[in-house]
Formats: structure tokens, sequence, C-alpha cells
């Protein structure tokens, strides 16, 4: 199965939050072919969660799993190391009250 490009994987996730009326937006852009992806859960009330996709050791499949969580300000600061550590890292922050991501959603971990 072909994979998709980093820049074609955001633009499409961007369009599926638009659409489900959840604000989000490309913190840092990184390579458009093959860079990583991170996104940023902010609920707006001085917390966040940022998740990583991975692949599950047990059955081979790729998975959003948490990266960190806590103040808005300590996510903030393991991103910017991330980001130092990655310079092709892509960033998304998603702002939602609820701490809806559609992350879970099919298709998303591809």
């Amino acid at each position: 199965m072909a994979r998709l490009t980093a820049d074609f994987w955001v633009r499409a996730y961007l369009n599926r939050l638009r659409l489900a009326a959840i604000p989000a937006f490309v913190t840092a852009h990184g390579d458009a072919t093959a860079g990583a992806v991170i996104v940023k859960v902010a609920t707006l009330d001085g917390r966040a969660r940022a998740f990583q996709r991975s692949f599950d050791l047990t059955t081979g499949e790729r998975r959003w799993l948490p990266l960190v969580e806590g103040g808005d300000a300590e996510v903030d600061a393991a991103l910017a190391r991330q980001r130092r550590y990655d310079p092709d890292l892509w960033l998304i922050e998603v702002e939602d009250r609820e701490g809806r991501h559609l992350l879970d959603e099919e298709g998303l971990a591809d």
C-alpha cells in the first residue's frame, strides 16, 4: 500500500477537523514528504495533550498514542524539545474544550 505524504495527510486532517467545526492550526511546518506529525490538543483551560503516531507492537498497526500531557506550557516545552531534535516534524494544534481530535476515527492512523 502506498503511503501518504505528510503534507497530504495534514491537509486532509485539517479539512476533517474543519468539517467537524474543530479549530486547528499548523504551528510547525515539517518535511512535506516524510515529516513526522504530532498533534497537540488544547482544551482551553490551561491543559493539553500531545499525540504521536506509533506502531502497536502487539498488532503491528499504526495508532495515535499520547506523547505528553499536562499544563499547556509544559506540553509546549516538550514539543519545542521534539522540534529541536527533529526539524522535519509537523506540529498541529487543535483547540477544543471537549478535547475532540478525531484521531481515533478510521483512516487517520494510516
